[in-house]
């Protein structure tokens, strides 16, 4: 076999609070060949974040106009602000090799199942509602009328996580951490990826 394993398609989905982004830098730190696809979104630049690097920072007018041209792979309103992701980046690292996690909600997990079948969909859950109710007010950003409502959010969010491949209870970090890993560990280590991997060990092995 000629060229690369093309990589796997990961969706990674939890509500405001569960520990998502702690999580997932840990996990990309420690598996090579593992990114998380940088988004577009119409939301302000916030301080220390790098446009490219955390976002792609647009304004409304040239967000619309991706949409029109179906460029996002998958978009959505959360909150006030719109956010997407271009089909185009995903199809070029997954065909290189890397394994891609997508940071989306429920809405954008629907639309890239409908036109990548094989994606490994993930949902992150806090351990109790007053664990992330105390997380989001530790944060020290948000007046108590805005946590309340992203409690709201959060509870209607949580009600879809029926809809993924595998569920992972964020308590004890180490804990999650690991066995986000294992998911990834599992899934570099099917068949059809080993043998193309592995090519010159199995023939080695059985010629």
């Amino acid at each position: 076999m000629n060229g690369k394993t093309p990589g796997t398609l990961f969706i990674v989905s939890a509500p405001s609070g569960a520990g998502k982004t702690s999580l997932l830098k840990a996990l990309i730190e420690a598996h090579d060949g593992l990114r998380v696809s940088v988004s577009h979104t119409t939301r302000s630049k916030r301080p220390g974040e790098i446009d490219g690097v955390d976002y792609h920072f647009v304004d409304p007018d040239t967000f619309t106009r991706m949409v029109e041209q179906g460029e996002f792979l998958e978009h959505a309103q959360v909150f006030e602000n719109y956010y997407g992701t271009a089909e185009s980046n995903i199809r070029n690292q997954l065909g290189s090799g890397v394994d891609v996690i997508l940071e989306i909600d429920w809405q954008g997990a629907r639309q890239v199942r409908s036109r990548f079948p094989d994606t490994v969909s993930i949902f992150i859950l806090p351990p109790s509602r007053e664990a992330l109710r105390e997380r989001l007010g530790n944060r020290g950003q948000d007046s108590e009328v805005v946590i309340e409502r992203r409690m709201r959010d959060a509870i209607a969010e949580m009600s879809h996580y029926p809809e993924y491949d595998y569920l992972v209870i964020n308590d004890q970090f180490d804990r999650a951490l690991r066995e986000l890993g294992s998911l990834v560990t599992a899934r570099r280590l099917r068949c059809p990826a080993q043998v193309q991997r592995l090519q010159a060990v199995l023939e080695g092995l059985l010629n």
